[in-house]
This record gives C-alpha cells, structure tokens and sequence, in this order.
C-alpha cells in the first residue's frame, strides 16, 4: 500500500506546471470524463476504449493516476446505482406486499413466478457487474501499460488490480445494502425454503428406501455401495438415474443462486436464508420423528435423517461454491462431540471440508436442542407414564448432556407441576405417586440429585400441608397404591420396591471382603470426580456424597420418621384386626424391609403386635382341640340356628402395645354372648392367670339369613349382625327400643340399620311418634320389589369410615394425647397475654418434662391449637394466639 500512497494526487504539482501543460491536462480530462461516460453507459460499445486509455496515458503523464481512479470509481458507482441496483430492486416491487409477513408463513405467490423474477433478477444484475468489472479491467490495463511505454519502475499492477477489485466490490455491496428493501430478506428465505422441501423430499424418499433395504438383511458390502452413492452428490455426475439428476440440478440451481448473492456481496443473507431453511426442515423433522410417542427412542433416528439429508445437500453445495478446505489440514482443532472421527461426517465423504463440519456441529446442536425442548414441554406426560416412557427420557439425558441447558428443565418442570398437580383438585395419592415417578426419572438425567432438589421442592413443601400425606405414604410402603385402588397404578411406584433394593444392597455390601476394595473405589470416584453445578446447593454436600434415595426423600417430606412409624402401627393395627384370618406373611416381610431402612428399635411395638397374630393363631387351635373332650360345644341361637365354637376364631394382643382400641358400648345377642364367655373360660384354663377383656365391637361375623322366598350370605361387624339377629324375636321395633336392646345410641342405629335397608331387607317407616321410626323385616321380597335386593353373598357395604375403624385414627390419637397440655397453654396465655407458636412449642418443651413428656412437632402443635382456635376457646390474630375473650 505505501507504493499505492506515493501515487495519490498532489495539489502541490499544479505549482510547478507550464500553462501549456495545464491546458493539457484540462483537454486529456475532459475527454477522459466524457469516454469514461461513453464506456459505462454505452451498453456494451467498447469502441471509445482506444480514446479512454490515451486519455489514461495523458493523465498519468503529470503523475495523476488517483484523481483517474477517483473518478472513475465514482462514475461506476453512480451508473451502477442506476442501471444495477435500481433495476434489480424494481424486479421485486410487486411483492412489497410480504414485508410485513413472518418468515416462517407461507407466502401466497405463485411458486414458478417467484423464481423466475429472482433469476432474471439476478442474471441482469450480474451481468451488468461483469461489464462494468471488464471497465474496471481496462483503466487496469490503461495505467500498466503506460509504465510499461515509459519503461518506469513497475509498481505492484496484481496489488493495485486487487484493490480497484475489491473496491469496487465494496461500491456495489454498499449500494444494494443501502437501498435494500424489507421484502427482500422475505422471499429469498421463502425461495430456499420451497427448494430445499423439494430437495428434501427426494432425499427422505433415498433414505427412508435405503433404510428399508439396511433392515432387510443387505450386507455391509452393499449398504457401502448405497451410502456412497447418495454421499457423492456430484452436480456433473449419476444423470444416469432420474433421481440423482433431479438432486443435482436443484442443488445447481441453489448453488448458482447462493453464488450471484455472494457476488453482490449479499453473503451472510443468503447463508443465513438458508441456514433458516434447513433449520427449519430440521425443526418439521424433529417435530414429526418425536411426536407423543414416548416409549421408543428417536435420537438415532434424528442423527441419521441429518447424516443422509442435509449433509449430503451442504456437502454438494459447498462443493459448487469450492468451499472445500478440507477438515484435516486446518489448525483450528474443532471436533464434533458426537463424531470424533471426520471420515463419519457422512457416508461416502472421505475428507469433509472445515465448512461441513462445522454445519454438522450446528445441525447438531439445533437437533439436539429442539428435541430436548420438545421432551422438558411433555416432561409431566413423560413422567406420568414412567417407566413406559423411559427412552424418552434417556434420549432427555443425552439432549442435556450436549446443550448444558438443566436450569431450563427445572424452571419449565416447576412450572408444570404448580399449575397441573399442586393444585386443590389433586389427591394426595396422585401427587405422590408422582413425585415417586419423578425421583426415579430424573435419577436417569441426574443421578447425583442436583436437580431433583430443586424440582422436588415444591412438591414436598405442598405435601406437608396435606393432612393425609403419611397415611398416603405408609399405605404406598405397605402395598404400593397410595390407597388408591380403583386408579391402577404404576408398578414402579411401590415403595416396597425400594425397601427390596435397600435389602439386596445390603446382602451385597458384604460379598467382596478385599481389604483394598476401600482403596480402589476411593482411586476410581477420585478419577471421576467433577465439580457441582453452579445450580447445585451447597448445604446439600457434594455430587459425589450425594445419593437419591428415594425413601429418604419421602420420609423428609414429614420430617421425622417417628411420625411415619407412629401412623404404620396404627395402620398395621386397622389391618390385623380386620383379618378373617391369621395369614400375617406379607405383613412380616413388610415389617422386615422396614427395619432395615428404620432400625428394630423404633418397629418393637409393631413386631409384638404381629408376634400377637400368631399367638392367638396357636392359642385359638389349642382351645379348639379341648371341643371333643367338652359336653357343650355349640349353642343355639333361634328356631335351627347354631353358633359352633368350631367357626369362632379370636384375636388375642397384649394392649399395652397397641394403639388405642376404639370400643363402643354393645349388647350382643344372649347365645353370643354365652359362647365369648366359654371361649373366654376355655383360654384362662389354658393361659392361667390371663383373662380375655373382649372389644365386642370389633371383629366380623358371617350370617347366613333365611327368608320365605330367598337365602343371603353378609360378612359384617358385630352391631349389624346384632341389629338383624334382634329381628328373630319380633318382626317389627321402633327405633328407640331396638337402640336400648342393643345398647348404643339412636342416632348411631338410624346409620347403623341404613346398610340393612340398603340391602332391601328392612324397611322404615314413620311411627306414631314424629321422632321415633318402625322398622320391620322384610320376609317376602315379592311385597318389596322396588327395593331391587337380591340373593347373593355380599359383603359389608357403606357405614361411616370413622365409626368401622377398629382402632382411633393418628389425628384422634394426637388430640387426646395434646388435650392433656391443654391446661398448660390456657395458663400460659393467661400469665403472658400473646404467644407465638415457637414460643408456645419452646415452653411445653422446657417445662412440661413430667409423665407424660412433651415430645410433639411444631406441626402436631400447630394443628392442636387450630383446633382450640374453631372451638372458639382461642383466637389467631397476626401470628399470635389469645385466649377468647
């Protein structure tokens, strides 16, 4: 450039001229700026170039070779602005229209017409570039040839060609940018789009045929011989078969397209016009490859359709516009993840180009990413059918692992679970049920639990104000439906699923006794550490001391495992009392898997109640082997009615270590009555000093009923089989004397005797007493048909839930173990005035240390006083606690 400087104009060289000289340079520039005119503007007529290149030699006599180039390179660009860029941009005024229109809508434009306006379009203006650059050429040739007339030192003539060049290539890219129009953008995008859907729809024709030949049993041989030929993808070759020839023009006509905008310097719009397409072919193709189907894997797929299709288009293209500097012999060292080696680029490439590699990278990340976008949107749906769903979510696993974008899934999953599930209308079943789904499929993505924290905090948060959330998690370790089972549920959503896996792992952990099996492991984590993301808590430790245990999880939602145990005995409790029978084989093996995770010490209570199950197995055997040495062994209840001891089976527990029993006031009939008292004498001669204290409310008893005209079977408690049996003496009572006969309540009769009238077999009616009703038995069901009863064996249907519970449920146990510190929080407010809850908790903890000891939960607490608070013996106001006033 500094030989260039030396020949920019000098005023100062004007001083030192003749005035024949001056009138001499005026006449050779004058007609210098008219042939200069003629040339540009002379539509092809070069016969003024011997007058322009004397002019030229004139000039550069008086060493004014900048203000020719000046001049000429103005004049060019003012005639190009008006014969080149003017005409061009006038090709696409009928389609302003589009300007406003998003490239991703479908433009409504004839397809064939588009086309051939951007061709024309193109062909003028680069011909009318190719003339003005064969000018350009000329003024080059006008000054070298003067020095060599002169025989002057050569300057640079290749450096200077290349600056007039590359000046001129900066004019007309400078014009067309400035005088660029919206629409434009708009439908070259479109023009690409449309020619890359019908290159591609060619091309998934080869690949979808050649991937049913590969699964057909074509040898390696063979599927080379294919892959190849699709990969060469010459422009000038394979005309022999249509479809080849087909893929080769169209990729001739994008080339030729793609290589004219380059030349008008529209290089990165039409990269980008065309990126977007195959972007956007790839996205359509993701989109269709995914779908809702989330038990097949679709990755593969993916990777493959990009390796046979775009590629293979990029790979043709770059070759036409010669980008074709090969891979291996560039420095920048980039290497796609997912291809270490750049021979598998694509079939059939040997040595792809730095160009396609670099495509490969991008198509794979936008791949990779669009689907990981697809799968985090469905993530809940994925979930819910998890594990059916689990190639999705391996192929989530491997998105992530490329793109690096976990906060994205857990911002979108949060999202999800607030709005779909968090929400009133959800069971307490459903909630954990997914919740339990969520810490397996996400122990997939992250196994050191990173973000499951961050996931699963917001589910744990809402559980623990759910009232029913540990009875909902002890019946999902007891038997795995979450008490729900009319809903079928998963069969990897069982806890007991887990307490098995804790099982094995400790049988294992002792199998391998090598004294540097320590060592070792701590040298292989040491070899695999990584540090935590920038997500990750740092209260919760390391990746590598962190493990997602999944019950450990769950019992954190409550808090304390006491808790949890607290509601399994009274659970266990509820369930062996209700047994017909003593098979307890599930529950021990239940109770097993629950020492291993909660220790024996916490479970003693439980193993004596189920130690009591097979006592009271042992004991009934042996009382019934004393009936054949016994005169008496059955007794007689109505006209051919007999209780045998042979069908008399009890349960015997020591009380102390169950549950609080609920017993209500009942007055069996007398011939029951009389075989629990020789069942009673029978066990205290064989378990002397022990007495039994029978619960006569509890317990079932199976009823075969006769009537006139049928025979029914019922399995039921003990007061309805005492209500029906009380039908024996008399067909017909009025409420209030069934209700004394048999010793309860009358309001608990009128929903006692409601199962019997459900069943058709009493009816009611109003007495003579407005407050008092009449049943009677209904012998005859052809008098009563309306009711719809029939015959059958059935069990007990309806009845309050509260009132069948054979033992008091955790919410009544803990009302009356806080009732006792009542006294102690009225006395409280009374000498403080206010209190609040931490200092009420903080209180009963210090102080209340006698028998029985306070050892309640802050919640257990909270839910104590919000009790008082609606029996309107306290008031909350602003988080403190009053006494009401």
């Amino acid at each position: 450039m500094e030989e260039l400087n030396s020949c920019f104009f000098n005023p100062s060289i004007l001083d030192s001229l003749s005035e024949d000289s001056l009138h001499e340079i005026i006449g050779s520039y004058n007609g210098f700026c008219d042939a200069t005119q003629s040339l540009l503007t002379g539509n092809g007529d070069l016969s003024v170039a011997p007058d322009f290149v004397s002019h030229v030699h004139a000039l550069c006599k008086h060493r004014l070779h900048s203000l020719v180039q000046d001049h000429f390179l103005r004049v060019l660009e003012e005639t190009f602005e008006r014969n080149g860029a003017s005409r061009f941009w006038r090709h696409f005024d009928p389609y302003s229209h589009v300007a406003g229109l998003n490239k991703n809508d479908d433009l409504d434009i004839d397809e064939d017409e588009i086309q051939s306006v951007l061709y024309n379009a193109l062909e003028e203006v680069t011909l009318e570039k190719q003339y003005q650059e064969k000018c350009l050429l000329m003024l080059v040739h006008g000054l070298q040839s003067y020095q060599d007339q002169m025989l002057e030192d050569k300057h640079d003539f290749e450096g200077e060609r290349s600056y007039l060049t590359s000046k001129y290539q900066w004019i007309v890219s400078s014009v067309l940018m400035a005088t660029l129009p919206r629409h434009f953008p708009v439908i070259l995008h479109w023009y690409f789009k449309r020619k890359l859907e019908e290159l591609s729809t060619i091309m998934d024709e080869e690949f979808c045929d050649d991937a049913s030949q590969n699964k057909d049993g074509m040898d390696l041989d063979e599927k080379g011989k294919v892959c190849n030929k699709v990969g060469e993808m010459d422009v000038d070759e394979c005309y022999n078969d249509h479809r080849f020839s087909e893929n080769s023009r169209l990729v001739k006509n994008i080339g030729k397209v793609v290589l004219d905008l380059r030349n008008l310097g529209f290089t990165s719009m039409a990269e980008d016009a065309y990126a977007s397409a195959i972007f956007l072919l790839l996205k359509a193709k993701v989109n269709d490859v995914a779908g809702d189907d989330y038990r097949s894997s679709v990755l593969q797929s993916i990777k493959s359709w990009i390796q046979a299709v775009p590629l293979q288009f990029l790979h043709a293209l770059l070759v036409y516009l010669g980008d074709v500097v090969s891979y291996e012999s560039t420095s920048s060292g980039l290497k796609s993840p997912l291809a270490p080696q750049p021979s598998s680029c694509c079939p059939g490439i040997n040595t792809p180009s730095e160009g396609l590699v670099r495509w490969k990278l991008r198509l794979e990340y936008f791949a990779y990413e669009t689907l990981q976008d697809l799968r985090i949107a469905k993530l809940f749906e994925i979930i819910v059918d998890y594990p059916e769903s689990s190639p999705a979510i391996e192929d989530l696993k491997l998105c992530l692992e490329y793109t690096g974008q976990h906060s994205k899934l857990v911002e979108s999953f949060i999202s999800a679970l607030r709005y779909r599930l968090l929400t009133a209308g959800a069971s307490t079943n459903d909630i954990l049920h997914q919740y339990v789904s969520t810490i397996k499929a996400l122990r997939t993505i992250d196994p050191a639990g990173v973000f499951l924290e961050a996931v699963g905090e917001p589910i744990r948060d809402y559980l623990r104000g759910r009232r029913d959330t540990i009875k909902c998690i002890v019946t999902m370790l007891t038997d795995g439906t979450g008490g729900n089972s009319s809903s079928s549920a998963n069969p990897g959503d069982s806890l007991l699923e887990e307490l098995n896996r804790d099982e094995e792992i400790q049988e294992n952990a002792g199998v391998d006794d090598d004294f540097n099996s320590d060592d070792r492991q701590a040298w292989i984590n040491a070899m695999r550490w990584q540090p935590d993301p920038v997500e990750a808590d740092p209260l919760k430790g390391s990746r590598n001391q962190r493990k997602v245990d999944i019950l450990g999880m769950i019992v954190g939602i409550i808090g304390s495992k006491d808790q949890l145990v607290h509601e399994y005995r009274t659970m266990l409790a509820e369930k062996l009392l209700n047994k017909s029978d003593y098979d307890i084989d599930s529950e021990i093996r239940t109770l097993e898997l629950l020492k291993i995770h909660f220790g024996e010490s916490s479970l003693q209570k439980c193993e004596i109640m189920l130690n009591d199950l097979i006592g009271s197995k042992r004991t009934n055997s042996n009382i019934k082997a004393t009936i054949s040495q016994l005169p008496q062994t059955s007794v007689e209840v109505g006209d051919s009615a007999i209780i045998s001891m042979d069908v008399t089976s009890a349960t015997i527990i020591s009380s102390n270590f169950w549950p609080p029993i609920q017993d209500e006031p009942l007055n069996l009939p007398e011939p029951v009555d009389r075989l629990l008292s020789d069942y009673a004498k029978r066990f205290s001669e064989i378990k002397t000093p022990r007495k039994l204290q029978w619960k006569k409310s509890l317990g079932t008893i199976k009823l075969e009923l006769q009537f006139q005209d049928r025979e029914m079977q019922f399995t039921v408690a003990p007061v309805h089989a005492s209500i029906i049996m009380k039908f024996q003496d008399q067909p017909s009572w009025t409420a209030k004397n069934l209700a004394a006969a048999i010793g309860i309540p009358a309001d608990a009769l009128n929903r006692r005797i409601n199962f019997w009238i459900s069943k058709g077999i009493i009816t009611e009616s109003q007495g003579e007493d407005s407050s008092d009703h009449v049943y009677n038995i209904v012998e005859n069901m052809a008098e009563t048909s309306k009711n719809g009863a029939s015959a059958g064996t059935q069990d007990l249907l309806g009845g309050d839930e509260e009132e069948d519970r054979s033992v008091a449920s955790v919410e009544n146990q803990l009302l009356k173990e806080m009732t006792v510190y009542e006294k102690f929080i009225m006395g409280m407010l009374t000498n403080f005035g206010s209190m609040a809850l931490d200092r009420i908790h903080n209180t009963l903890k210090m102080f209340c240390i006698a028998d029985p000891p306070y050892d309640k939960s802050l919640q257990q607490l909270q839910s104590f006083l919000s009790g008082l608070v609606s029996e309107e013996k306290l008031e909350l106001r602003d988080g403190m606690y009053f006494l009401k006033k």
